[in-house]
């Protein structure tokens, strides 16, 4: 037993530090040339941020290991030699929520500052800004926490009398209980409904942040998770449909370069303008909307310059860069078709498992269950597959809303192109969408992930807070999930096979 556990402990210290590897390798690739050599703190809060989220997402699975070393226990003290779960949920969200409130804010405001002040200014400004933000979190959760922060767990009140110890016991089903006939206040199946009774108690404070950030985090999931459940797969294989088919002749690359030239000069001499009026001190609201037109019609050319770099590839592997095009589109063909399985396979739980009460069937908590069966973490690792894969999902789905919402921007990341406010912004919203994702996965699959500490968290006392249970009782955003999932697919069925249409000239406001 206890090498079992000095296992799972060196495997979480090797997982840790390869998952902060490959955060740094994604800094490294993704970040903007303006930003190499500098910008050292907000790099820092991107690699701790990505490695929070990868952390916790994969502390589900590592959940589900610790409570199979306690499994074949043959004495009391086995179980204290495993990992302390709760309280590793608990630090790293309330890590999560420190981040994503207070520290990503001011790396944010502190990276966008104007450059021609000093950096105490700078600092100070940022500062003012996460102060009063802070402020008035703390205020806020101190009075929620005050008047509503208890649990109300429904419970059955049962007793039974008492009597002589008998030669032979005579139960059935007519009568369960001690004290004759019509005696069933000892059997929670037949207890009339006047033993049900409410027992209060009050949450403690990190669990009730968590439980809040996980409300905030869900309305997100259930946008941008519901979006991407479908435009994940859906999106590679539209992306095959619409593929360059051949490679154009050099007139017609000629022609489009040209165009292409044209709109960046356009670009560059409003980006100029705009400039100059940041300088000025004109900052309006025409201002803001003109920058974000700008930004777009940016976005829009660099799609359109990847897209004919494709379709006329030149130097002197120009006929290999080709091939490894076509393959490219063929693998997400392959991936696509993958994706849409394990969506559908997704959709398909959650209407058998959590929307119809009881359950049809645990589907794929047996899957797991008869995997693990096959080898110790063949389960485990499917299992945290299908964490990840959601995760991506809420991914895609925000790329993919980001720039057709009024109320909020999504920062697009870009190979070698990814400035740090950008890279700040998509740590923000993955880490907030985390939390609900782990949520989401612990009910979903509850069967699977019985009787552990995430099972204790989110199964339990957050479906339980009082002001908060009655969105998961009547299964609110599991239901908008599927909504918006179904949605997406009739979008693609109707338009996602086109081609996108070349946009025109933008205009800026006057």
């Amino acid at each position: 037993m206890s090498d079992f556990n000095l296992a799972l402990v060196i495997v979480a210290i090797v997982v840790c530090v390869l998952v902060f590897l490959f955060n740094v390798y994604l800094l490294v690739n993704y970040q903007h040339p303006d930003d190499a050599n500098q910008a050292y703190f907000p790099k820092f809060v991107v690699v701790f941020g990505l490695s929070v989220a990868a952390i916790s997402i994969l502390m589900l699975p590592a959940d589900v290991a610790n409570r199979q070393a306690c499994r074949h226990a043959i004495y009391n003290g086995a179980c204290s030699l495993t990992l302390p779960m709760k309280d590793l949920w608990l630090a790293i969200y309330i890590i999560d929520a420190v981040l994503v409130f207070f520290v990503i804010p001011f790396a944010m405001f502190y990276y966008e500052g104007d450059q021609d002040k000093s950096v105490g200014k700078r600092i100070k400004s940022a500062l003012l800004w996460v102060v009063t933000t802070a402020i008035v979190c703390a205020l806020l959760l101190g009075i929620l926490y005050g008047l509503v922060g208890k649990v109300d767990f429904t419970v059955r009140h049962l007793s039974s009398a008492t009597t002589n110890f008998p030669s032979t016991w005579e139960f059935s089903s007519s009568q369960p209980c001690i004290g004759g006939s019509g005696a069933r206040a000892c059997s929670a199946y037949t207890a009339n409904a006047s033993s049900e009774k409410t027992w209060t108690m009050r949450t403690t404070f990190p669990e009730y942040v968590v439980a809040l950030a996980t409300i905030v985090g869900s309305v997100l999931f259930s946008i941008f998770g519901g979006v991407g459940i479908a435009c994940l797969p859906l999106g590679l294989i539209t992306s095959f449909i619409r593929r360059p088919k051949a490679v154009i002749t050099r007139s017609q690359y000629i022609k489009e370069a040209t165009e292409l030239g044209k709109k960046a000069k356009e670009l560059k001499k409003a980006a100029d303008t705009l400039h100059q009026e940041e300088r000025s001190g004109s900052k309006g609201r025409k201002w803001r909307k003109n920058v974000k037109a700008v930004e777009k019609e940016l976005l829009q050319l660099e799609e359109d310059v990847k897209l004919l770099e494709e379709m006329y590839p030149q130097g002197e592997k120009a006929e290999t860069s080709w091939a490894l095009t076509v393959l490219g589109y063929l693998a997400k063909l392959v991936l696509g078709i993958l994706g849409f399985i394990v969506s559908v396979a997704w959709i398909a739980h959650i209407v058998i498992y959590l929307l119809i009460d009881p359950p049809l069937s645990p589907f794929l908590n047996e899957v797991f269950i008869k995997l693990d069966d096959i080898w110790g973490l063949l389960g485990t690792a499917a299992f945290a597959f299908f964490c990840f894969y959601l995760l991506l999902s809420v991914i895609a789905g925000a790329m993919m809303l980001g720039l057709r919402l009024v109320f909020i921007t999504i920062h697009p990341m870009k190979w070698g192109a990814t400035l740090m406010n950008s890279f700040l912004f998509n740590v923000a919203l993955i880490l907030l969408c985390s939390i609900s994702v782990i949520q989401f996965c612990a009910t979903a699959f509850g069967y699977y992930a019985q009787a552990t500490a995430a099972q204790e968290i989110f199964g339990h006392t957050l479906q339980s807070l009082r002001g908060i249970k009655y969105l998961y009782k009547y299964n609110v955003f599991q239901i908008a999930f599927i909504v918006l999932s179904g949605l997406t697919f009739v979008y693609y069925v109707a338009f996602g096979w086109r081609r996108k249409k070349p946009s025109g000239r933008f205009q800026l406001s006057s």
